[in-house]
């Protein structure tokens, strides 16, 4: 498998910087949550791919990807979760402009920490049924044809996971060190508004989205 391997990091960093669901929640927790909420996200997003990786090398994710029923469910799910996301954050960027206290920076906003943070990178990570196709169609074909394949996909789905654990916790932390000088209440509105309609798009699309 080492040249099918040299071909599939290729392929995985390709994937791993393609922006999607995964990166914009980790840039609404950068920009609105600081570095904490941000690395805590990136964490649980791997969580999620390091079971998807599990799933797969077990043949559970498999399940996924052939019915039908199970894969539109899980969209929707996950699309709900976005637009749920998309839709807390246009409300507290209602809340600067109503909310003297909050405008006026003298009432402290409520903040997503490591833990929160990590609950949401999991959650949108394990709802994004594209993920559990990834992981059943592509990696199969790095893998050679012995029987034994459980070992060759943990490796690749390993490397994969790793691959966007340092991308990502990098990406997060350069994310919220850009946020740190966007400390205005009016620009931290505008922010939450941004990203709020920002989720609810991508929600929107993977409802939209067909196998």
């Amino acid at each position: 498998m080492p040249a099918h391997y040299l071909v599939f990091l290729g392929v995985a960093a390709v994937v791993i910087l393609t922006p999607g669901p995964d990166t914009a929640v980790v840039t609404k927790n950068a920009l609105i949550h600081g570095r904490r909420a941000a690395l805590g996200t990136s964490l649980g997003v791997n969580a999620g791919l390091l079971t998807w990786t599990l799933a797969a090398a077990l043949g559970i994710a498999s399940l996924v990807r052939a019915s039908a029923t199970a894969f539109t469910v899980l969209k929707l799910v996950g699309a709900a979760y976005l637009i749920w996301l998309g839709i807390k954050a246009l409300r507290a960027a209602s809340g600067h402009w109503s909310d003297p206290a909050v405008a006026s920076g003298t009432e402290p906003r409520r903040v997503v920490g490591l833990v929160g943070g990590l609950r949401q990178g999991l959650f949108s990570n394990l709802a994004n049924p594209k993920i559990a196709v990834f992981f059943t169609s592509l990696l199969p074909q790095f893998v050679g044809s012995g029987r034994n394949v459980f070992a060759p996909l943990l490796l690749l789905g390993g490397t994969f996971v790793l691959m966007t654990l340092v991308w990502l916790s990098g990406y997060a932390v350069l994310a919220a060190r850009a946020a740190t000088v966007l400390t205005r209440p009016r620009v931290r509105a505008t922010l939450d508004r941004l990203s709020g309609v920002v989720m609810i798009g991508l929600g929107i699309r993977i409802a939209a989205e067909r196998r």
